[in-house]
């Protein structure tokens, strides 16, 4: 895997050696990260991606030690080290080195890596509904991109697999569709683009945001509402938007075959037409 990193005023070509059993993101999971992607030298919203970063650090009681601007910035410089036609998953990091239940705020430290991850192929993926759910907002710190959040995603995923399904979806704590363990949700109905209210068990995501933007100006209506599995079950496409694969559809929910619809196709290429204004070399 080529990728480069960042850490302490240094460029490695290696992933660097930097925790312990002593540091507290080690054995108290304080660490926070946001996902960006580079492909074919372009690297959408990665100021959002970034900026969010801060966020999230200060969410989880972190004091970030680089501004927005410095963030973005390290990254690009990361990207330009690699080959243009790359595709490149672009993490940036804060961990906690001190305390003890709590982090010591002071004690965070930046690290970036950025290193080759092929886009998935945009045919279609399987789902199915999880048992495990999303915490209110009171449960976890959900209001950040928090890596604490995520081993029960890998439990919903590989439960999923095990039945046979690629992803799994988590309903909230008061059984309404949140969304799929590794991005955001959305279904159509009528020619309207829904997608699960932001109530605080989820991370509303950027690509999310940017689906709404992009919907808005197609002049497909978006609602955000109170979904149920029924909803789902019902709806005549159903596709997800995340950092990871951009915008996917879903073919196969539980053991209902679906085709590709064409609102997720005109988003998807819209997407990448958009991308385009993100040329970093």
């Amino acid at each position: 895997m080529a990728g480069v990193f960042f850490y302490d005023g240094k460029w490695y070509d290696e992933s660097p050696r930097i925790t312990g059993p002593m540091d507290h993101a080690f054995w108290m999971a304080s660490t926070v990260f946001d996902g960006a992607r580079a492909f074919q030298g372009m690297a959408p919203d990665l100021d959002r991606h970034c900026a969010r970063l801060g966020r999230s650090a200060r969410a989880l009681g972190l004091t970030p030690t680089l501004e927005t601007d410095e963030v973005i910035e390290l990254c690009k410089e990361a990207v330009r080290k690699l080959p243009k036609e790359s595709e490149l998953y672009i993490r940036p990091m804060y961990f906690a080195r001190g305390g003890f239940i709590d982090a010591e705020a002071d004690s965070a430290e930046f690290i970036l890596a950025v290193y080759d991850s092929p886009m998935p192929e945009a045919g279609g993926f399987s789902a199915h509904f999880a048992k495990e759910r999303r915490p209110a907002r009171n449960m976890a710190p959900t209001d950040a991109k928090a890596s604490c959040l995520y081993p029960n995603s890998g439990r919903a995923v590989a439960a999923a697999r095990n039945a046979g399904f690629d992803n799994a979806i988590l309903m909230d704590a008061n059984d309404n569709v949140a969304e799929f363990a590794t991005s955001n949700l959305w279904i159509v109905r009528d020619g309207v683009a829904q997608t699960p209210a932001a109530n605080g068990c989820f991370l509303a995501g950027i690509t999310r945001e940017r689906v709404k933007s992009l919907a808005d100006a197609a002049g497909i209506k978006v609602e955000e509402i109170a979904m149920t599995r029924e909803d789902v079950m019902g709806a005549d496409e159903i596709f997800n938007s995340g950092n990871y694969g951009k915008i996917m559809p879903l073919t196969r929910i539980e053991e209902r075959e679906l085709q590709p619809g064409p609102i997720a196709a005109k988003l998807r290429k819209m997407y990448m037409d958009f991308s385009r204004d993100s040329q970093l070399f």
